[in-house]
């Protein structure tokens, strides 16, 4: 036995290893020789290669790119912030802003301190994903977590608007011929994030390289047209200036802290160790942020450089004209600053294109957003989070007019809200799990929290009639929406969940499967249809058209019946009222008695060109839509496309229709009980003649109707032709017309009188070649 089972093993072996010698077709030639669609040969260009799963680590980012990528933005705030604060304080305080901005500032970097000491325990605690959202949601529950979620996709969207028009801004500043046209910005705002989006599409590791540099002196600038107009600052330094707008300067400035987050949202995307790296990378951007904001600041008042209401020349680009002079050198010194700083504001854009992506993948993930946006594209990012973005930014650039000053009262309290919830979620973690100096991080995030949200109130009431009633607004439109969403989708999972088992392996199967291919003309996609159906070896096997025309269907039935096709029966059914899906509906609530499983297949001819894709409509579509609404009916597509190959198989619809539809019992159309529609024709009961509800076999009647449809099929090898009359009384009979393949003046939708002998055809009533007569479809005269 053990010779006998080594032999046998051996034998086994050998044939493994002559399979794997074999010469024939593997998988791999098989996907090769398949022909890949236009649209994807299209992204393979734009894009490059795709990228499949295993190389997601090749994604990710060592420390000095991953503070290029991530920091971008919370670094290239220092460009605005300090102008965004003399925007306030120079109207109203004159020269005396310029005092006040310096200690301002510092104020503002000791909340960032704060702030970057609680994104720090973050990452620390939630060292795979974190972010406020993730904070939120596993402190305070999913709901209470779109608060964060709707704060933070709101503050993506706007960082992206404000870092490319500031980036525009800075370029006109270089260029001011290009400010003369309004339109100049705003298409420079739009190019940009075009140009953003499509890296990012690219893949992350593509998205951001960047560079910076500065030096001079420090003259101070006068007051020039254009500029906002200097206040009075007699009185003292604080004296003209109230705390309401000292506190509007302090929210504005706060824009610099923007940003801050999306390392602790991306900590995903560094290399290992990963949260050790996030964490390094987080001290590293707020000392640059605060090194470049406090130096922008300190030149500024140095300088006393004002801001102009249109927003350029910008107080940097007047900063580096007054350091590096008016000379040769100093002029190739300031384009180099303008440069560089259109440089990093444009592609701070590039933080949000990173960080939205991720923070809707995760709110998808828990079902608050749809689910598409959980995907990884062709180059392993969320491509429908960066075009989700792209798309909601463009459209804010369009409505501001890519203006900064309009942009920045809507900024802060997204971020804002997002860092309040950040420091009040970490409260809560340490105060339910006490971990380590819990003490000490409780402090500092309880801090962090309500520094923050005095801000958000701050800024709500300061800055409200200046553009933040939009954020205060839309954000809790926004929770609503995505709770909503949520609610959608968890009941839609518990209906299809509720006894899914139940259905799979203990419901009922039916013992009748009858499949009906709808039949709109004879052609290739015709016959695929029909030879798929075939292959279901279905017990009925029908053809289904629909008359709305009458010329046409005459035209069909006869080709049906030069191609010799009457071993498969087509069905003619009247369909006055035009109402494909109605009708079609109709047919199927008869065929599904709650003994059969009714398939319905339907033939679809897809188009390469988008262009020829506008000929035609999508019935199909919506016929699958209406009639999947009952139970045990299964619509189904037979796609057919056409392409320039087509040519090829010509001898293919003949060989279809031709061939013998595999012993499926050809049976009469459906004479069951008519369906009567919203609109049901109501038949005027011509006299002498019986309601066919009434009738009974063997007996002798006389009915008068409209014909509901026609059948030609072959019957004892001669050709018949079935009629099946409804008059509206709920029932309906067959006419069987032995040796006609048509009569003239017979259609489906015909209006006619018969009398005969009632009997049985096919377990129906029927009348075998009746005497009878047609009505005039207007009069109803013979």
């Amino acid at each position: 036995m053990a010779g006998t089972a080594t032999s046998d093993t051996s034998t086994a072996r050998e044939q493994v290893h002559t399979l794997e010698r074999s010469p024939a077709r593997t998988d791999t030639t098989i996907a090769a020789s398949l022909p890949e669609s236009r649209r994807y040969r299209l992204k393979r260009v734009l894009l490059g290669p795709p990228l499949v799963s295993d190389e997601l680590h090749g994604q990710r980012l060592g420390k000095p790119t991953a503070l290029a990528v991530l920091s971008s933005d919370v670094m290239s705030s220092s460009a605005y912030a300090t102008e965004e604060m003399l925007r306030i304080l120079v109207p109203i305080a004159g020269l005396a802003a310029f005092a006040i901005v310096t200690p301002m500032t510092g104020a503002i970097l000791g909340v960032l301190a704060v702030v970057t000491m609680c994104y720090r325990d973050v990452v620390r605690s939630y060292p795979k994903a974190g972010g406020s959202y993730v904070v939120s949601r596993d402190n305070f529950g999913p709901n209470v977590a779109q608060v964060a979620g709707a704060a933070l996709l709101i503050s993506y969207t706007i960082t992206v608007a404000v870092s490319v028009a500031a980036g525009a801004d800075a370029i006109v500043s270089a260029a001011p011929a290009l400010g003369h046209q309004a339109w100049i910005p705003v298409a420079l705002s739009v190019a940009f994030v075009v140009l953003l989006a499509y890296g990012n599409l690219r893949g992350i590791r593509e998205a951001g390289r960047v560079a910076r540099k500065a030096a001079g002196d420090l003259p101070h600038q006068p007051p020039h047209q254009g500029t906002i107009p200097l206040g009075n600052s007699t009185g003292g330094l604080i004296l003209g200036v109230s705390a309401f707008f000292l506190l509007r300067a302090f929210a504005n400035g706060s824009s610099a802290m923007t940003g801050t987050e999306a390392i602790s949202n991306g900590v995903s995307v560094f290399r290992a160790p990963q949260a050790r790296n996030a964490r390094t990378t987080l001290v590293l951007m707020s000392t640059i942020l605060g090194v470049m904001f406090l130096g922008v600041s300190v030149l500024a008042a140095l300088t006393h450089t004002i801001p102009f209401t249109s927003g350029t020349p910008t107080v940097v680009s007047e900063i580096g004209t007054l350091v590096y002079g008016s000379g040769s050198g100093g002029r190739v010194l300031f384009y180099s600053l303008q440069i560089a700083t259109a440089v990093i504001l444009i592609l701070a854009a590039n933080t949000s294109f990173t960080g939205f992506p991720f923070l809707v993948s995760f709110v998808a993930e828990d079902s608050f957003l749809p689910r598409k946006l959980t995907v990884r594209g062709h180059r392993l990012v969320f491509s429908n989070g960066i075009l989700l973005l792209a798309g909601a930014s463009i459209a804010l650039l369009l409505a501001t007019e890519a203006k900064v000053s309009a942009l920045i009262p809507m900024y802060a309290i997204g971020v804002f809200t997002g860092f309040t919830m950040a420091g009040a979620g970490m409260v809560t973690h340490h105060l339910r799990h006490r971990e380590g100096p819990w003490r000490q991080r409780v402090v500092i995030n309880a801090i962090a929290a309500v520094v923050c949200a005095v801000v958000v109130v701050v800024f709500a009431v300061a800055e409200f009639t200046q553009g933040a009633w939009v954020v205060v607004v839309v954000m809790p439109l926004l929770v609503y929406a995505l709770v909503t969403m949520n609610r959608e989708y968890r009941s839609e999972d518990a209906v299809l969940e509720e006894g899914a088992a139940a259905e799979a392996y203990e419901a009922k199967v039916l013992r009748r499967h009858v499949v009906v291919v709808l039949v709109d003309r004879i052609d290739l996609a015709t016959a695929r249809a029909i030879q798929y159906a075939r292959a279901l070896t279905p017990d009925d096997l029908r053809t289904v058209h629909f008359n709305i025309d009458h010329k046409r269907a005459d035209l069909l039935m006869a080709r049906w019946q030069r191609l010799g096709l009457s071993r498969l029966p087509l069905d003619v059914i009247d369909c006055p009222d035009r109402r494909l899906g109605r009708a079609t509906l109709e047919l199927a609530a008869e065929l599904a008695d709650g003994e059969t499983e009714v398939s319905m297949l339907l033939p679809r001819r897809s188009y390469g060109r988008a262009w020829r894709r506008i000929l035609h409509d999508q019935t199909a579509d919506r016929i699958v839509e209406i009639v999947s609404q009952l139970p045990h009916v299964n619509a189904t597509i037979i796609p057919f496309h056409l392409s320039g190959g087509v040519r090829e198989h010509g001898n293919d619809l003949e060989q279809a229709l031709l061939s013998d539809p595999g012993g499926s019992a050809a049976t009469a159309p459906a004479a069951g009980p008519a369906k009567k529609r919203d609109e049901a024709v109501v038949f005027p009961r011509v006299p002498g003649t019986q309601p066919i509800s009434s009738l009974h076999w063997r007996t002798r009647a006389r009915v008068a109707g409209r014909v509901k449809s026609l059948r030609v099929q072959t019957m004892s090898d001669q050709p018949t032709l079935e009629a099946v009359l409804d008059d509206g009384s709920g029932e309906a009979i067959t006419f069987v017309f032995l040796g006609r393949r048509s009569i003239a003046g017979l259609h489906s939708g015909t209006r006619m009188i018969a009398e005969g002998m009632v009997g049985k055809h096919k377990g129906r009533l029927a009348i075998m070649n009746p005497s009878f007569e047609l009505l005039n479809p207007e009069s109803g005269e013979r």
